[in-house]
């Protein structure tokens, strides 16, 4: 399945009182399809604040994203945990809702071996029909999946695709290495460009909530030969890139999206909202 260049790892909007705030959710949907030219969108990803979300919570996101983009663009659910039978037991769910996909995080907290993380992604594929991407974000969950493990589960016929979030020689051995149709997705903002100049497909992106068109040129420019003029835009996108995650992640980029018109309300504890300080720098980035 071709989930596009850009994918956007959607936050989820909330109210005053830290319920999900619906209207504004379908605001940002439109304008990531529309405005930023979102191809897929994640919804209860950990952009999304997923630790804080409940079951019911995600479920409804899932139904709400689902009926809301109306093929506009593809919904990708994340419905994986640390724990097996509750990521089966959501995804299974997750696919009755009509998502297009799901994103199933490598288990944190419980530190698995490489063959415990296998076999965590086959029992998972083996209980849905739905395209899977993998999630490989060890900066969150403390182990990584190997290159070897990635390619090992990359022979599961409904494992399409990872994001990876490890270096850049471990994209690069997975790009060279895995079966055709296999998809590689840069996890990183920074590293986009230097990823799909590697054989990358695209980038699962948060920065896409406020720079979705100038990451899609940066892409478009080196895939059409323009590698001096994709350069030039990674350079200058390189601030946001970084700078939306000087706080932890959403902090930041929902911050972001109130300065340019779309407040999508605060965080849920243990996070807590940027100071006037820390947006101070935001709004020097942003400008």
């Amino acid at each position: 399945m071709d989930f596009g260049r850009i994918v956007t790892a959607m936050v989820t909007p909330f109210h005053a009182d830290g319920s999900i705030d619906w209207e504004t959710t379908g605001r940002l949907m439109d304008y990531l399809i529309e405005e930023q030219q979102t191809d897929s969108i994640v919804v209860s990803g950990t952009t999304g604040e997923s630790p804080t979300l409940t079951d019911d919570e995600k479920i409804a996101l899932f139904t709400y994203a689902v009926k809301h983009a109306a093929g506009r663009c593809k919904i990708i659910a994340g419905s994986g945990s640390n724990e097996t039978a509750h990521s089966i037991h959501l995804t299974k769910i997750a696919e009755q809702c009509g998502v297009d996909a799901a994103l199933i995080v490598v288990p944190y907290y419980n530190k698995p071996t490489q063959e415990g993380i296998y076999q965590h992604f086959k029992v998972i594929a083996e209980a849905t029909k739905l395209p899977i991407m993998a999630y490989n974000v060890p900066g969150r969950t403390i182990v990584s999946m190997s290159a070897e493990t990635t390619l090992r589960i990359a022979q599961i016929p409904n494992i399409v695709a990872t994001k990876e979030c490890a270096s850049l020689d471990q994209v690069t051995q997975i790009v060279s290495e895995a079966p055709a149709g296999f998809t590689v997705y840069s996890g990183d903002d920074s590293s986009a460009l230097p990823a799909v100049a590697v054989g990358a497909h695209g980038i699962v992106s948060v920065a896409s909530h406020i720079i979705g068109k100038e990451i899609r040129e940066m892409i478009n420019c080196y895939l059409d030969g323009q590698v001096q003029q994709a350069a030039k835009l990674h350079a200058s996108a390189l601030p946001i890139f970084r700078g939306l995650f000087d706080l932890p992640n959403p902090v930041l980029v929902k911050a972001a999206l109130k300065e340019k018109g779309l407040p999508v309300g605060g965080v849920r504890l243990p996070l807590v909202d940027a100071t006037e300080s820390e947006l101070a720098s935001l709004r020097k980035i942003l400008n």
